[in-house]
């Protein structure tokens, strides 16, 4: 598999690196967040296999509580 190299502004930059997850590269987000394949229905089966759904759901919700209460010390200084 081949490289190429491309020029971001700042912004698009930074945008990219907040939608980066750990241990993730930055060609794996953009594979991720543009697909390729939205034609496809069957693509999101299995995907939560082995996942127990509480589970999946606390984890989403910590992680929500604690970007809201990062955002909030943003704001209000706190």
């Amino acid at each position: 598999m081949g490289t190429k190299n491309i020029s971001l502004t700042d912004e698009a930059y930074e945008t990219l690196k907040a939608r980066k997850r750990e241990g993730e590269s930055f060609t794996e987000v953009i594979l991720r967040e543009l697909g390729g394949d939205d034609d496809d229905i069957w693509k999101g089966f299995g995907k939560l296999k082995g996942m127990r759904l509480r589970e999946g759901y606390e984890k989403q919700r910590e992680d929500f509580d604690r970007d809201f209460e990062e955002r909030q010390d943003e704001l209000f200084g706190q």
